[in-house]
């Protein structure tokens, strides 16, 4: 998982697929720069076109985990299809959408 660090906002790059099958690896990345105090995250989901409901129910747990700790979870870059994912699911109701990583990084200023 890639990820980048924008002053006190970590940027990672989720799979393709956010399923059960790839949600480790996510999850691993961003628990290790979470313990050392990481608390705001944009998930940048430009090339994420598969998804389970294991796998948005992990994202929906990371942004409670971030929120109780003071952070925050956004998300960027969706696709028509995820977007249509997000809006079916009632998730974009949950979480900031943005067009752009820039604009969400920007969010937390």
């Amino acid at each position: 998982i890639a990820t980048e660090t924008f002053g006190n906002v970590l940027v990672a790059h989720t799979p393709d697929e956010l399923t059960a099958d790839s949600l480790s690896a996510l999850l691993d990345a961003l628990q290790a720069h979470m313990e050392s105090g990481q608390q705001n995250i944009v998930l940048q989901m430009d090339s994420c076109d598969t998804y389970d409901s294991e796998g948005l129910t992990a994202i929906v747990d990371l942004k409670d985990e971030l929120r109780m700790s003071g952070g925050n979870l956004k998300v960027s870059g969706l696709n028509e299809h995820s977007a249509k994912i997000f809006e079916v699911t009632r998730l974009d109701k949950s979480f900031e959408l943005f067009d752009s990583v820039i604009d969400a990084v920007s969010s937390f200023k």
